[in-house]
């Protein structure tokens, strides 16, 4: 395997792993709806990283799920849907790991979050086969 190749892996695995718990707390720990949307930003982060060095585009260190997606600049790959779904996993980034009453999660907030994650890891994972 090439550098690349292994970064690509790297970054695919550890999407793969937030994914995974984001599944497992919503299913096992459903109060825990702050730990879910959490993993869910940070599988897509991870996910766009992993994208980008396959298209060898530098990136610089940063949990915003837009910057990382205009970075990849493919209109007909993303669509402006796809730009509002991840803007909604944008906070989930920082400020809900933090006591914060202004970000509140219901079951539906938390769903989507999953179900958002589980789209952008179908589309990723496809464009690297």
């Amino acid at each position: 395997m090439s550098d690349k190749e292994i970064a690509i892996a790297s970054w695919l695995t550890k999407a793969e792993h937030d994914l995974t718990t984001a599944h497992l707390v919503f299913n096992h720990l459903p109060d825990y709806k702050d730990t879910v949307a959490f993993h869910c930003q940070q599988a897509v982060e991870k996910l766009l990283k992993a994208y980008l060095i396959h298209l060898s585009i530098d990136f610089r260190r940063s949990h915003d799920l837009i910057y990382l997606l205009d970075l990849i600049d493919q209109p007909n790959l993303f669509t402006i849907d796809d730009y509002n779904q991840l803007a909604r996993l944008q906070d989930y980034a920082v400020e809900i790991r933090y006591p914060n009453d202004t970000i509140f999660l219901d079951e539906g907030d938390v769903s989507d979050a999953l179900a958002i994650a589980d789209d952008v890891s179908v589309k990723i994972n496809n464009l690297l086969r």
